[in-house]
């Protein structure tokens, strides 16, 4: 063994002892201060129970209740040793007189029960809050917090209005949004139509395989207390590059073929947009009433900012009373999927320096629930602003009372070249002038030879694609991307909002995918993406029925909304980029027309976007001016 292994070895060594010893050290001071009750198992109304651990201040005084529930593991005991992430949440909760109960959905390690995603059945989140609503150590107020899978069951539950839920904090929470306007993602199971291949890893190392070795239903805590000293039932799965992984046909097959789990993933693969299963479950959609404040927190490269800030407008305008419309707060960060608290005074976000984008979150949340769970008069809802959002380019946090700002101007940008828009040496333009003559810019896409993602609005991938902003000048030399730019700007303009884009296309097969990302581009040339989105065409008339095309014939195709907020400086010029696939960001569509989910085969198809006054490409960008 040479001396860089042995040294590296040494290192991780120190390390684990030092993380070791820290969460001791927050054991120590948890134990002080609270009392520590492991695998409560509480009942639900069929009597299924849930693994449940509690912290709770020391003594006899009522307190109020901050409530995570997870898909994930929590067990507190590591090689027989008292340890967990869990607890350094718990002991900021404690030391700020609040009771931390943590739960596992059902079906999760120690919880009995039938795992879904979400945890359905829906009133599992109802009837955790009535049990601890109940208990003589609890005020009656609950507080919800989480972020991604700890978040997402919070807007259906939030629907049910239980009267212990006093307020919550949802953190990137996508994946809980079903249906909101005209965004149809299930869950951030689609974007546009097309299927985002996120689930397919994620799943792969969350779902339990039904014939899993599994506790007996009713065993008692105190066994319980002492099996989770050996095992943590948490199922030990086998690394898997899903560079290659991801590339495997059919869609469908990909676990198996990577000798993975079985469980929901084959059945939740056939579903369509609109299928009636995507209502059974835990997802919020816009039909449902919303009786919780909320805090809402956002990030500008997670995997559903659009429909995320859709879905605070919705609550915002459609929730059915007053105060709860009123007391809607969201922040807005220029970071990853839940990287919220790594913001950093230089905070990088893939390659890209933001600058200074760090926020007191721990003062900001508890502030918030020190009002509706302690009533506590700290002028949190007259005081904080509706919306403070960061924009990058300028590199500052800002305010409003509305997203977007009602200052911002939507001012479109039309398509226009001589056909030769391929690569970016090519000459597509972005003009605030139609075009004339329709000369229709072409390319190929061949779906064994997909665009491939790099960087953007990403979630868990593994390995797949790296999130965040990367410079795109080396991807924009390939033939089958559209690069369309305008002049630079002669002055500063910051774009704040939503972007909507609508494209024409033809095509000589019967169903494509069209993608598109935008793009600041400086004046070395550099050219970082903000944000992206796609639409899978037989989608473009709606989610309740598929229209394929005609070879030859032109289609409007409006693009699902893309949201940002960036300041171009003096000299930057913003861009697009056109093409139908950014993979394994999201499925390739084979073009046949079939199910594409149980398809091995693709078929090559050469599409064309047409920009002229009978069809006029566009993009509208929300100009904010001060």
């Amino acid at each position: 063994m040479n001396r860089f292994k042995i040294s590296l070895i040494i290192l991780l060594l120190a390390f684990g002892q030092g993380v070791w010893a820290q969460e001791q050290d927050i054991l120590a001071k948890l134990e002080e201060i609270a009392i520590v009750d492991h695998k409560v198992m509480m009942p639900m109304r069929d009597g299924i129970r849930l693994a449940t651990d509690i912290y709770r201040p020391k003594g006899d005084e009522p307190v109020p209740i901050i409530f995570s529930r997870t898909p994930y593991n929590f067990n507190s005991y590591r090689d027989g040793e008292l340890v967990s992430r869990t607890m350094e949440a718990a002991y900021e909760a404690v030391q700020r007189g609040y009771a931390y109960v943590v739960q596992n959905e059902r079906g999760r390690f120690f919880s009995e029960g039938e795992w879904d995603i979400l945890g359905t059945p829906l009133t599992d989140g109802y009837d955790a809050m009535t049990w601890m609503a109940e208990q003589e150590w609890s005020n009656g107020k609950i507080g919800t917090l989480g972020c991604s899978s700890t978040a997402e069951w919070q807007m259906a539950v939030a629907a049910m209005n239980h009267p212990a839920h006093a307020a919550m904090v949802p953190q990137g929470y996508g994946a809980g949004v079903g249906r909101i306007g005209d965004y149809y993602e299930q869950g951030n199971w689609y974007r546009g139509g097309a299927g985002q291949m996120l689930f397919t890893a994620w799943l792969y190392g969350t779902q339990h395989d039904p014939m899993a070795p599994r506790l007996p239903e009713g065993i008692e805590q105190e066994d319980l207390q002492r099996l989770q000293r050996f095992y943590d039932m948490a199922p030990r799965y086998p690394k898997v590059d899903w560079v290659e992984g991801l590339a495997h046909l059919p869609v469908q097959d990909i676990i198996k073929n990577v000798n993975g789990p079985k469980g929901i993933y084959e059945e939740m693969i056939t579903r369509k947009p609109n299928d009636p299963a995507w209502y059974e479950g835990g997802l919020y959609h816009d039909d449902m009433d919303f009786g919780v404040p909320s805090f809402w927190f956002v990030s500008w490269y997670d995997v559903a900012s659009s429909p995320n800030l859709a879905l605070y407008n919705h609550v915002r305008e459609n929730a059915s009373e007053e105060e709860i419309r009123n007391n809607q707060f969201l922040v807005i960060a220029p970071t990853l999927h839940c990287a919220f608290k790594r913001a950093t005074e230089n905070t990088i976000v893939g390659e890209r320096s933001v600058g200074d984008a760090r926020l007191d979150y721990d003062e900001m949340i508890y502030g918030w629930f020190d009002f509706w769970l302690k009533g506590e008069e700290n002028n949190v809802t007259s005081e904080m602003p509706k919306v403070k959002y960061f924009t990058m380019g300028s590199s500052k946090w800002q305010t409003s009372d509305t997203w977007p700002p009602k200052e911002a101007d939507m001012t479109t940008y039309y398509l226009n070249s001589g056909g030769k828009a391929n690569t970016r040496l090519g000459d597509g333009q972005l003009s605030t002038q139609k075009a004339t003559d329709d000369k229709p810019d072409s390319f190929v896409y061949d779906p064994m030879d997909p665009v491939m993602s790099y960087g953007g609005n990403v979630c868990c991938t593994g390995n797949a694609v790296n999130g965040g902003a990367f410079d795109q000048q080396e991807m924009e030399l390939n033939e089958n991307i559209l690069v369309y730019t305008s002049e630079p700007f002669g002055e500063g303009v910051e774009i704040s909002g939503f972007i909507e884009s609508k494209l024409y296309l033809s095509s000589d097969v019967k169903d494509t995918d069209l993608t598109i990302k935008i793009i600041d581009v400086y004046p070395d040339g550099r050219a970082y993406n903000l944000d992206e989105t796609i639409q899978r065409v037989r989608y473009r008339e709606g989610y309740e029925k598929e229209v394929f095309m005609e070879k030859g014939k032109v289609y409007e195709v409006n693009m699902t909304p893309m949201s940002t907020s960036n300041y171009f400086d003096k000299g930057h010029r913003v861009r697009i980029e056109v093409s139908s696939s950014n993979f394994p960001r999201f499925d390739r569509n084979l073009n046949t027309g079939g199910n594409n989910y149980d398809e091995t085969e693709g078929v090559v198809a050469t599409n064309k976007i047409h920009h002229s006054e009978e069809y006029p490409s566009s993009i509208s960008l929300p100009i904010v001016r001060r």
